[in-house]
């Protein structure tokens, strides 16, 4: 029994000291869906993905007005055609339907692959410029994913934002 009440008096002391560590503790918070949201990086990422696929999905846009277009004389000529004529022209159709759609999706695909990266490299630019202000400013632990509620007091996103913002420039 003389134990049982040493190791309660030991864990109060022990919960005690930690509140009283704790206290000294400089915790910040960034919301990682603003910061991504509102990062120039971003835009910029953006825009360098919109430049690199910008001739491929002309290319695609232009063949699909090309398929439209053929399928509307074929709507149209259908009637008068011969059996044989028509079963070709349908054929070619279909081929170049199946074409297009594999264009589309590789084109998707690669769109998709290079976002991805673009995402990955300004979460790791994010990641890095956190760490940089946390150590400037004395932190000693900083919650960036995961957070359901901060304070303003605790709430250091705007930073990261502004110095986000000029090293864009």
């Amino acid at each position: 029994m003389k134990h049982c009440k040493f190791v309660w008096l030991y864990l109060v002391l022990a919960l005690v000291a930690t509140s009283v560590n704790a206290a000294d503790l400089k915790i910040g918070v960034v919301n990682a869906a603003s910061v991504l949201d509102k990062s120039p990086q971003k835009t910029q990422a953006l825009v360098r993905l919109e430049k690199e696929f910008a001739t491929r999905s002309k290319s695609i846009a232009k063949k699909l007005k090309n398929l439209r277009s053929k399928q509307e004389k074929f709507t149209k000529d259908g009637a008068i055609l011969g059996a044989d004529e028509r079963k070709a022209k349908e054929r070619a159709l279909l081929s170049d339907q199946r074409d297009l759609k594999r264009l589309q999706d590789e084109y998707n695909e690669d769109l998709s692959i290079r976002r991805n990266e673009e995402l990955r490299k300004l979460e790791k630019e994010i990641a890095k410029t956190i760490v940089e202000l946390a150590k400037k400013e004395s932190y000693d632990l900083v919650i960036y994913q995961g957070v359901i509620f901060a304070s303003d007091k605790a709430d250091m996103t705007a930073q990261v934002l502004e110095l986000l913002k000029s090293k864009s420039k």
